[in-house]
């Protein structure tokens, strides 16, 4: 992921494409083309959450093995 990437901004995004799509104010190509990039926004988010959730299982290992 890039440097600057942000799960809000991307999360805001994502729902900002529904509203568009929802409310009909795109034609049928931009359509697929912001859905396309909702599910791109979607897998990223998912890889991030996915990361955060490995550091925390990490995390809790670790404090598990410290305690005992």
């Amino acid at each position: 992921m890039k440097k600057n990437w942000n799960y809000e901004t991307k999360v805001e995004e994502i729902e900002n494409i529904i509203s568009s799509i929802e409310a009909g104010e795109l034609e049928l190509e931009e359509v697929f083309e912001q859905f396309g990039a909702a599910v791109k926004s979607l897998r990223e988010c998912e890889s991030f959450l996915q990361q955060r959730q490995q550091q925390v299982d990490l995390m809790i290992e670790t404090l598990q093995d410290s305690e005992q």
